[in-house]
């Protein structure tokens, strides 16, 4: 018979240490005390520049009210709410690292964003101004039972913020949540967003990160109800120096749930850095799961660094489908003859083939104003290629 150790169940020689086999095995808290110090070696730091953000993993965070606008919206509602709240936790999403949980611990209101009514509707909450200190936030959006809205929360200016977002999908909602970094050059951004679907229920999810000098957004979905679908979406472009980071987990949990995870990113500069991870797990209930993830990536010069692990785990044999992709390459040579030999420059081909390859996922956020806005900060970054 196999033994423990056949299968790797022993200490490690730098200690008694024996890795989790499944991914929804993490050891979870939300008390940041119940986590050790963040040393680098742990499994979801050891990619990760831990010395940069030291402050938000292990020191002391302002949990006071962030400074926020939001635009205003009928059927949507923003305010602040006690921790004590009972849509706190709603997600039923857990810290599975010490960043995420001394936020939780350290944060004194939430910000709910609460999307009611049938009708389309836009709102852009926009958080600006929060200077050097390290601080805690925690945001609630929730989407009621056949509601349909598209939610934007955007990053500007200075910060050193830690966050939690939860977003709860009611019964046979639509909701688009894109999180949008245009952080300035020095600030660190480390944010999980813990997702819950009811049946039959769609979100589209959209990471985009632009600004910042480590960003690291973490988006989590548990697929719990029947029916339920998301769309993991996410574009990134680091540049000489920038670390950008996503971990990114999908969990079906019922039968005929759908999942469909797809990151782009581009990277020019030395010293730029993109972390992409992708967790799948199908769950013995989930029966007929149809899911598909991929991570691609377009390395602009020399110097550069994209790492792209793809994961999948099955515990049922009875799905439609399931697969993963990662790719990493530089500029097809091809594309740029093609658009040379037709008189066009090599600077301006080099935009052309790079626009083509992200605007893939900006064109799927679903706003043409921000879709718009978005075109443009993408040919700003690519100035510089």
């Amino acid at each position: 018979m196999p033994t423990a150790e056949q299968h790797g169940f022993r200490p490690h020689s730098d200690g008694a240490f024996v890795p989790v086999q499944t991914r929804s095995e993490r050891f979870r808290s939300v008390n940041v005390d119940d986590f050790a110090p963040v040393t680098g070696r742990e499994h979801e730091w050891k990619l990760s520049p831990v010395a940069a953000f030291a402050d938000l993993t292990g020191g002391e965070l302002d949990g006071s009210r962030v400074e926020v606008e939001s635009t205003d919206a009928a059927g949507v509602q923003v305010s602040w709410v006690a921790r004590d709240d009972a849509r706190v936790g709603g997600t039923g999403g857990i810290p599975e690292e010490r960043a995420a949980a001394n936020a939780w611990s350290s944060f004194g209101e939430a910000l709910l964003v609460a999307v009611g009514g049938e009708d389309e509707k836009t709102v852009i909450v926009t958080r600006h101004g929060l200077g050097e200190t390290p601080r805690a936030a925690h945001t609630v959006i929730t989407a009621a039972p056949n509601s349909r809205g598209l939610i934007v929360l955007r990053g500007t200016g200075p910060a050193r913020l830690s966050e939690n977002v939860e977003i709860i999908v009611g019964e046979g909602a639509s909701l688009t949540v894109v999180s949008l970094q245009e952080w300035d050059d020095d600030a660190v951004h480390l944010a999980s967003h813990f997702a819950r679907l009811g049946r039959d229920s769609f979100l589209k999810h959209i990471v985009v990160s632009l600004g910042g000098k480590v960003v690291r957004v973490n988006p989590s979905t548990h697929l719990a109800e029947q029916g339920s679908d998301v769309e993991a979406l996410g574009l990134y472009f680091a540049d000489a120096g920038q670390h950008l980071e996503q971990q990114v987990f999908v969990h079906h949990d019922a039968p005929h749930t759908r999942s469909r995870v797809t990151y782009k990113g581009a990277l020019q500069g030395e010293g730029a850095r993109s972390v992409w991870i992708g967790d799948v797990l199908i769950g013995n209930a989930a029966v007929g799961t149809d899911s598909y993830e991929q991570n691609r990536n377009l390395v602009l010069t020399d110097g550069t660094r994209a790492d792209s692990v793809p994961n999948l785990e099955i515990e049922t044999g009875d799905i439609e489908g399931a697969g993963h992709a990662s790719a990493t390459g530089r500029f097809d040579d091809e594309q740029l003859f093609y658009l040379m030999a037709r008189g066009i420059r090599e600077d301006e081909a080099r935009r052309l083939v790079v626009r083509g390859f992200l605007t893939e996922i900006v064109q799927k956020i679903g706003s043409p104003e921000l879709e718009e806005r978005l075109t443009a900060a993408l040919e700003a970054e690519l100035q510089g290629s």
